[in-house]
């Protein structure tokens, strides 16, 4: 089982199953949200479990889609879409040592002019 929280500890979460590799999102929405990219993995809702939900508040970017973030602290924590089987989570808001690794690069077409991607080996993808 592995544990994660935001930075204040409002909210806290724990995956009970196995997790989907970290996809690495480059797309306009993700960089607002985060500052920079989105780094997410996934696990089915079933292993998926809040602990602490006191500072826990969703964003809908429409009625499919939502985004969890910690209101206390502004750690953005969840990506939930209603019809996936999974919930996403935030790769750096799981306690170490994560386990995680890393799948692939996403929305590489759209992603800032401030950086640039190294070649790293995964797997890039223009748009989802």
């Amino acid at each position: 089982m592995k544990t994660g929280s935001c930075f204040c500890n409002a909210v806290k979460y724990e995956l009970r199953g196995p997790s989907t590799k970290v996809t690495y999102c480059h797309c306009s929405k993700c960089r607002k949200w985060h500052g920079h990219i989105g780094a997410f993995a996934a696990v089915d809702r079933a292993d998926f479990v809040l602990t602490e939900a006191r500072g826990l508040k969703w964003h809908a970017l429409s009625e499919e889609v939502r985004r969890g973030f910690c209101s206390e602290c502004g750690s953005t924590l969840f990506f939930d879409a209603k019809s996936d089987p999974k919930i996403s989570f935030t790769a750096g808001t799981v306690d170490a040592p994560t386990g995680l690794s890393s799948k692939a690069h996403i929305y590489v077409g759209s992603k800032g002019d401030y950086y640039e991607l190294a070649d790293d080996g995964l797997m890039r993808l223009e748009t989802h």
